[in-house]
């Protein structure tokens, strides 16, 4: 997590150092990625910034989390799907909304880079721990879209809610590290999603 000297830095400032650290470990992914270079091509001082953030680990995280944030905002946000329409509207709304990510994501490279290299696992301790705190971020979007599945009758209701939770981070887990790590091209990219999705109804429906 940035220090707050971070955040008192005007804006420009900010995306500078952000926008150099994600061209940095996007070309080279975390292990690779000189924390030197980052602050050269910023044009600031290895004691400024370490005034704004821990090091190369605490930076990475940031950006990982600022590109997943713009994503979401670039991509049309995550609303829950809406509780009318019955099952196959349900989960038809799901997977517009996974292939507007997947197609916003294929248009940022440096971010589907830096994603593809998150993804591949670094084996650093705190970026497991970023990992995990991303999924409890989006643990109210899933509970509110699982309230609204069982309600329409597109999710199954035999199982405690937390496991069916579960299920569905672990799958959709597989699924982002798939399309991230394995891009199709454009035009299997809908087939693909399609497929995959197909495979998490398969398992969550009733």
């Amino acid at each position: 997590m940035p220090r707050p000297r971070f955040h008192r830095l005007a804006p420009e400032q900010q995306a500078t150092i952000l926008d150099t650290a994600l061209d940095e470990f996007a070309a080279h992914g975390f292990r690779d990625a000189s924390l030197n270079r980052i602050i050269a091509a910023a044009g600031i001082s290895k004691g400024s910034m370490y005034y704004y953030f821990d090091g190369k680990e605490d930076l990475y995280i940031h950006v990982i989390r600022a590109g997943l944030e713009q994503l979401l905002v670039d991509g049309g946000g995550a609303p829950v799907p809406a509780g009318n329409g019955g099952p196959d509207a349900f989960w038809a709304s799901l997977e517009q909304q996974y292939l507007q990510l997947m197609r916003t994501l294929a248009a940022s490279p440096r971010l589907a880079g830096l994603l593809r290299d998150w993804l591949s696992g670094t084996g650093a301790p705190a970026l497991g721990a970023a990992q995990r705190d991303a999924e409890q971020a989006t643990l109210p979007w899933l509970q509110k879209t699982l309230a609204t599945g069982q309600a329409v009758g597109a999710v199954r209701t035999d199982l405690p809610p937390e496991l069916i939770i579960a299920l569905a981070m672990g799958m959709g887990q597989a699924i982002d590290t798939w399309l991230i790590t394995r891009p199709p091209g454009d035009e299997q990219l809908a087939e693909a999603v399609r497929t995959l999705m197909d495979a998490m109804r398969r398992a969550l429906q009733p």
